[in-house]
């Protein structure tokens, strides 16, 4: 009976201590899977996190990119519509340069050097040439580089003067040198009102007549103190002096351009050239209308000194049809051109025509229309810096949606006004020329230029600068 009681209590704790086990390894198991089926989620939780940030790193990706082409774009169309193109031949950046490379037992330590050499030694025909500067008016400054309140010197047509714009946005130009002790206007003066203070001894000149107004340490003026007072006008985006060495001619109007004063046709750009010849070697090519073929009729992206070499030669090219004749008005005179380019010498693809007013010697308002583009118009003038170096500048004009075709224009105007430089830098002046029957327009033109120079007009030999 003790026995089979105690066997029944040991049987009772071994069933007790083995549901316990079980109990145990159940809950073991249920914690072990509990467990596991967190890291799953948390897995998935990873994978759906890796996944969003893909996808956010997708989207912020393309929002970038979106961005940036939206950036790029504007500053694209704010260069290509809004930003005026600047082209500058500097002066010893010229073909001078390349003609030296090619010269044997030639060397010069810059380029600079090199050119100043070729120039010494080229024939110029000095004794032939016409005075420098004839009389008229020359856009001597654009109207851009001067502020209200500004001044600035101006070497050129012999002269040494100061331009100034007074605080009521008018145009003054006087002699450079103060009477007093020779200091120069331009270089550190002060602009008061109307006036010009010298930067040494503040001596105020009056801009309307040169007259000395103001001396700051002394009670009375001398009554002939002053300074030459330049006849000058402000038409068309440049600022012009009138010169003549005839005191008595009366200056002629220039006329301006409705387009451009009322803001029709806007500014796009420029370009600028140093030009190594007598100021009236550039206005006789628009009368020398056999040129345009042997120059001109080459495409743009074409080098046509080398025609055979050059593949891009069968791109294209131009043809021109000209003629010259002076107008009513003596000082005026007219190039009429018609220009037609051919794509691949057989598609006629672009047409142009243009008139190309002459006025007076050194000035050439250019009206260009296209079927296609419409109209736009070019500025051109002529500056000499010394009697045979000349600075032209262009400024063109058109509306602003002609922006993009402005900057193709404007690239390949300077394109065909650099065949022509290559021309008058190394040329000599021939004062009795052997021209052609076809060539009466150039007889014609010398003829109608030669009224710009009268008995006083100073020779060459009189004005040769030192430095040629």
């Amino acid at each position: 009976m003790r026995i089979s009681l105690f066997g029944f209590l040991f049987k009772g704790r071994q069933k007790r201590s083995l549901s316990k086990t079980t109990s145990n390894k159940h809950l073991k198991m249920n914690y072990l899977q509990h467990k596991f089926l967190l890291v799953l989620f948390k897995m998935k939780s990873l994978q759906n996190y890796d996944q969003s940030l893909i996808i956010m790193s997708h989207v912020y990706l393309k929002s970038f990119v979106v961005i940036s082409l939206a950036i790029l774009l504007t500053f694209v169309f704010y260069w290509v519509f809004c930003v005026p193109i600047n082209l500058t031949k500097h002066m010893d950046n010229i073909t001078d340069w390349q003609v030296l490379c090619t010269s044997k037992n030639v060397r010069c330590k810059s380029k600079l050097a090199g050119v100043n050499r070729l120039r010494n030694s080229r024939l110029i025909g000095a004794k032939e040439l016409p005075p420098p500067y004839p009389n008229g008016w020359y856009g001597i400054l654009e109207s851009s580089k001067l502020k209200a309140g500004e001044s600035t010197h101006m070497s050129c047509l012999g002269e040494h003067l100061i331009i100034y714009r007074s605080q009521g946005n008018k145009i003054y130009i006087l002699d450079a040198y103060c009477p007093h002790l020779g200091a120069n206007l331009g270089i550190g003066g002060r602009v008061v009102g109307d006036n010009i203070e010298c930067p040494f001894h503040q001596w105020s000149f009056r801009g309307s007549d040169g007259v000395c107004t103001n001396i700051p340490y002394s009670t009375c003026v001398p009554p002939a103190t002053k300074i030459k007072k330049w006849t000058s006008t402000e038409v068309n985006g440049f600022v012009f002096v009138w010169y003549s060495v005839e005191g008595s001619e009366i200056p002629w109007a220039i006329p301006k351009s409705v387009e451009v004063e009322s803001n029709k046709l806007i500014y796009h750009g420029r370009n600028e050239f140093y030009v190594h010849c007598h100021i009236q070697e550039i206005p006789e090519n628009g009368a020398d209308l056999a040129h345009f073929r042997a120059i001109h009729n080459d495409n743009i992206v074409a080098e046509c000194r080398n025609r055979k070499k050059n593949l891009l030669h069968w791109l294209g090219y131009h043809q021109w049809q000209a003629s010259w004749s002076p107008l009513e008005d003596r000082h005026i005179a007219e190039t009429r051109l018609n220009h037609i380019f051919k794509l691949f010498g057989k598609i006629q693809c672009f047409s142009m025509d243009v008139i190309g007013k002459q006025i007076g010697p050194a000035y050439v308002h250019l009206v260009l229309h296209s079927p296609t583009f419409g109209n736009f118009q070019i500025f051109q003038t002529i500056t000499p810096v010394e009697p045979l170096l000349q600075k032209v500048v262009h400024r063109f004009y058109a509306s602003r949606f002609m922006a993009p075709i402005m900057k193709f224009l404007i690239f390949g105007e300077t394109v065909m006004f650099e065949r022509d430089l290559n021309i008058w830098n190394h040329k000599m002046y021939r004062n009795n020329p052997m021209l052609l029957m076809e060539e009466s327009s150039l007889k014609k033109f010398r003829k109608w230029y030669a009224q710009f120079y009268t008995v006083n007009s100073k020779s060459f030999q009189l004005e040769t600068n030192t430095n040629w």
